[in-house]
């Protein structure tokens, strides 16, 4: 490995942790929804016996980490989902917290970034119950600001922004003209 590869290696800046109160809301939104289906009713039972290992496992397998040019997550039990979104790509972060939310003591931080919308209009990543929630997305946007500074202050040839700019001014102009000529031949 190189000095410019070992340069590049992202740090790690922010373990998030997880509130334990996030179980009880978990298992407690589940039982509510369970209640309000009618084949729910006869699932909650099952989900009484089982639901508080199953969200202890889910609980333990949360891992979130803010480094110094991404942001990765992990979720899941039985279908493990691992996204590391890069700080440059992320719009917004967007922090809720609602009365029931509150109640349990949880927030989420949902993370929308450039184009990473479904059809749905799903985001691409939530982040339940993380502990100074509000913290941590300042932390995130912080970083996000300073790579995207990097970016755009490195040119990464040593030219001035401006012989860029006629650089790209020629090279349009060059497509252009080759785009005129195509066009002539049709």
């Amino acid at each position: 490995m190189n000095a410019n590869s070992s340069a590049r290696k992202a740090t790690t800046l922010i373990k998030a942790e997880f509130n334990p109160r996030l179980k009880t809301y978990l298992h407690a939104t589940t039982i509510f929804v369970l209640a309000v289906t009618i084949v729910g009713i006869i699932l909650i039972p099952f989900w009484l016996v089982f639901g508080r290992a199953y969200v202890n496992r889910y609980f333990n397998g949360l891992f979130c980490e803010l480094t110094t040019r991404a942001l990765h997550f992990k979720k899941g039990v039985w279908v493990r989902t691992e996204k590391t979104v890069p700080l440059d790509k992320i719009q917004d972060l967007t922090f809720k917290e609602g009365p029931l939310l509150r109640y349990f003591g949880v927030s989420y931080l949902k993370i929308e970034t450039a184009g990473g919308q479904s059809a749905q209009g799903l985001s691409d990543m939530t982040l339940y119950g993380i502990i100074g929630a509000r913290e941590f997305r300042e932390a995130v946007l912080d970083q996000r600001d300073v790579t995207t500074d990097k970016g755009t202050s490195d040119t990464g040839s040593g030219s001035s922004p401006s012989t860029q700019s006629d650089a790209v001014l020629k090279t349009l102009q060059t497509i252009n003209e080759t785009l005129s000529r195509i066009e002539n031949k049709i």
